[in-house]
């Protein structure tokens, strides 16, 4: 049985829709009055006609007042014994059609409403003549049918409220689906954003250290000119090759790529040192404690504060001498960077005409994202400090032997 209240279907569509309905109710209805209390089968009197019109004409009314007209079908029905009709479940067949479109509904009284008024059909049509234990069964039934009705429309409306709220719940799940995506392209967008910037910033700053050293010294030292180019060229070419390695990472999966070395940690920061020294300033280095490998996130992490606190001495302090310290503890390593300068490379108007940079946001940004803390500042007796805590995993020899401080102005690291 199917409420046909046209929905979102075209207007034709609808009215063929119901036509077939008041229709197929209206041959049901005359069918049940062609019936005979010996289960036969006549041609219908003009009555049945009559109470089918009637039944069926406001039949399409039930989607606007659909209580109205389920009253007024089983009133109608009611008044087949008076008619000298034989009550059956075919000569209501409106009013089934109506309370199973009030449940279809939603509305929480349909069943309740089909129960009274079939109460009502059956204490009315008793009222007519004596009937037997089989005449009592078929008003039963009678009774029943708009029950069931309701029943069926009942369950027509909560299949229907599931099916949409699982609609629903794909929609949603879909729309988190994009958000994650969307998240998940954002973070990697900014993670690819921060290790193109430290990139290019250390590398450029050392390649403008070199050139400079190159310029100074043209006229009165040409070896050490040549020297300064060569160290240039090689700076320049390690950017090219972090450069195109790191672009490597905006190829599609489905795009072929040469293998992607090892990502830089604690393990090259001599090689880091020395590119800084070879540019000029003078980074002394000293460890304190035990150090252990890392995982290889908080390795690079480690690594790229470094190069970037680094860095910005090269650009911004005004000084030749920096300092790294690195403090290993039981749960956590501190890396400290410090200088001595005054700023005197950046002037008030270059730092006015010049955009904010990103390297302190770039080094916060990779110690959170790791479970550490970063905080940077200028020093009471002058100079700049960075200094971030990095959490460290659990060691697997706790008894491993600590090592004692030591000064290593050479540049030997761990």
């Amino acid at each position: 049985m199917t409420d046909t209240n046209g929905g979102g279907a075209s207007p034709p569509l609808a009215w063929r829709r119901e036509g077939a309905v008041v229709a197929a109710a209206f041959a049901l209805c005359l069918l049940g009055g062609a019936m005979s209390i010996e289960d036969k089968v006549t041609a219908p009197p003009v009555a049945a006609y009559v109470l089918a019109a009637v039944s069926c004409a406001v039949l399409p009314l039930r989607h606007r007042a659909p209580t109205t007209t389920l009253a007024a079908t089983i009133a109608a029905g009611m008044l087949a014994p008076a008619l000298d009709l034989l009550l059956t479940p075919f000569i209501i067949t409106p009013a089934i059609v109506t309370a199973y479109s009030l449940a279809v509904r939603g509305e929480r009284r349909a069943v309740g409403g089909a129960l009274l008024a079939s109460a009502g059909l059956l204490a009315i049509a008793s009222l007519f003549g004596a009937y037997s234990w089989k005449d009592a069964s078929r008003m039963v039934v009678v009774a029943a049918s708009p029950v069931m009705a309701g029943v069926l429309g009942h369950a027509a409306q909560n299949r229907r409220a599931y099916l949409a709220a699982v609609e629903e719940r794909a929609r949603r799940a879909e729309e988190s689906r994009e958000l994650e995506a969307r998240r998940r392209v954002e973070e990697e967008r900014v993670r690819i954003a921060r290790e193109l910037h430290d990139l290019v910033a250390h590398q450029i700053t050392l390649a403008n250290a070199q050139a400079s050293v190159a310029a100074h010294l043209f006229d009165t030292r040409p070896e050490q000119t040549r020297k300064s180019l060569q160290e240039l060229i090689d700076t320049t070419g390690d950017a090219l090759d972090d450069l195109r390695a790191t672009v490597g990472l905006l190829r599609r999966s489905g795009d072929a790529a040469d293998p992607a070395e090892p990502a830089p940690g604690l393990s090259r920061l001599p090689t880091l040192l020395q590119s800084f020294r070879r540019a000029g300033l003078e980074v002394s280095f000293r460890q304190e404690g035990a150090a252990r490998p890392l995982p290889p996130g908080l390795d690079l992490t480690a690594y790229r504060i470094v190069q970037e606190a680094l860095t910005n001495v090269t650009k911004h302090a005004g000084t030749e001498r920096a300092r790294v310290d690195l403090t290993w503890n039981r749960d956590r390593v501190t890396i400290t960077v410090t200088d001595d300068g005054d700023g005197a490379r950046t002037t008030p108007d270059a730092a006015r005409d010049r955009p904010p940079g990103y390297g302190l946001i770039g080094m916060r940004e990779r110690a959170t994202a790791v479970g550490g803390h970063l905080s940077a500042g200028r020093r009471p007796d002058g100079g700049f400090v960075v200094s971030t805590d990095l959490p460290l995993p659990p060691a697997r020899d706790t008894g491993a032997a600590r090592t004692e401080p030591a000064d290593d102005r050479a540049g030997d690291a761990p």
